[in-house]
């Protein structure tokens, strides 16, 4: 194999990943290997996808909204409708995560009201039992 490409256990290694994950995003098209017989053989295109989708389900998009980002930038397509398409994933997922965020704020203040009323209820426990 030459420096520019890889296997799918030098891939599975450097990313910490199953050779299980790596045939996934190969099924979804994320990935296009090709054939050395029986062995898959990954470009360094190949190894940016995958580093790029790593990096998208960090953020939490999901593989498919990921593809389309990626699918962007091998199509023709000029820069701006790239960039529009980028954006308009980021800020839907933004706001997903933003109305994620405020439940869980909602939740926490719940759970420390609870709390709070807890500790009051234990105190009051333990000062009637001193007596």
């Amino acid at each position: 194999m030459s420096a520019a490409t890889f296997t799918i256990s030098e891939l599975a290694r450097e990313f910490d990943l199953t050779t299980r994950a790596i045939r996934f995003y190969e099924d979804l098209g994320l990935l296009t290997p090709t054939r050395a017989g029986l062995q898959r053989v990954y470009s360094a295109r190949d190894r940016t996808r995958l580093t790029l989708t790593l990096r998208a389900k960090r953020l939490g998009l999901s593989l498919t909204e990921a593809k389309d980002i990626l699918d962007m930038y091998d199509s023709p397509r000029d820069t701006t409708a790239q960039l529009e398409k980028f954006l308009a994933v980021l800020g839907s997922h933004r706001t997903q995560l933003e109305a994620q965020l405020d439940e869980l704020n909602s939740n926490l203040e719940e759970v420390r009201a609870h709390e709070k009323k807890a500790r009051a209820t234990l105190a009051r426990s333990r000062k009637s039992t001193s007596r």
